[in-house]
């Protein structure tokens, strides 16, 4: 009589592990391969594009590992007034090299290829000019949560170091900081970013190094699979001067493929310590 129950026994042992086998959830590419820096992830596996540009807010989300990305500022011009002095910055070519590594880092090089500076005081009718290669920056960064895409929030830190590589253009010492970006996916296609910055500058006049704290928060909405729009608010503490700055940055973005996308915006000064921008940019992923 026992060979009845045979097969209630087999069904209450298979059915609980087919219902942790529906249960599980899908697995990352990441998951059942290991990338790096010489072992490329495939293209068929790619993330959406995700750029730091064009806000001051950046994205957590690093380089596939093995790949290569390039994000230009093709001009930027840069408009600053105080009390005592008038200057004007153009910028041209200013590239962010940057390689994937490994699943969630990558590292980076600014190189300010041509810079531009125009000053004058009140006193003064004429400009004077400095131009040439600007400071470099070897930046890294760390995902610590979200880069496969997998949840709503991605959380990352990025450490950078400038050199004083630019003679006449340059700021003449070594400075850094630590930039901690955060993104919430939230619903109907609209992406919230969170950023704190902490940098070290220095001053040439003063010939001294001085603490400056940049938060910013961005919010951005997909309108379509080529047309984005970006509004930023960007705060910022100068230390040496004891004074907080203010803006307003609008940018819309056109992701022309899944590894090119243009952008080009503004950063509406809200009080007179506050530089006024205009720039045009892109980035491309190989």
């Amino acid at each position: 009589m026992l060979y009845r129950y045979v097969p209630v026994a087999l069904l209450g042992l298979l059915l609980p592990g087919q219902l942790l086998a529906q249960n599980k959830p899908q697995t990352c590419p990441y998951d059942s391969a290991h990338f790096d820096l010489f072992h490329p992830v495939p293209r068929n596996r790619l993330r959406p594009l995700r750029p730091d540009r064009p806000g001051v807010t950046e994205s957590p989300f690093t380089v596939d590992a093995g790949h290569f990305q390039l994000e230009v500022d093709a001009l930027r011009l840069i408009n600053s007034r105080d009390d005592e002095q008038q200057e004007r910055t153009w910028k041209a070519a200013y590239s962010v090299f940057k390689l994937g590594l490994s699943r969630r880092t990558d590292v980076q090089l600014e190189v300010p290829l041509y810079k531009v500076e125009k000053q004058r005081t009140a006193e003064q009718p004429n400009w004077q000019s400095q131009r040439g290669f600007g400071d470099m920056t070897l930046r890294v960064k760390h995902n610590f949560l979200g880069d496969d895409q997998d949840g709503p929030v991605a959380m990352a830190v990025v450490a950078y170091g400038r050199l004083p590589t630019g003679r006449h253009s340059g700021n003449g010492a070594i400075e850094g900081g630590l930039i901690l970006p955060v993104n919430i996916e939230l619903p109907h296609k609209f992406n919230l970013d969170l950023q704190v910055e902490g940098d070290m500058n220095f001053d040439y006049e003063t010939r001294q190094h001085y603490a400056q704290v940049l938060p910013s928060v961005a919010l951005d909405h997909e309108f379509s699979d080529v047309f984005s729009f970006l509004v930023e608010g960007v705060g910022q503490w100068d230390a040496l001067r004891r004074r907080w700055g203010a803006s307003i940055n609008v940018a819309p973005i056109f992701t022309l493929t899944d590894n090119l996308q243009l952008d080009l915006g503004t950063h509406l000064a809200l009080n007179r310590r506050t530089d006024r921008e205009f720039f045009l940019g892109l980035t491309f992923r190989r």
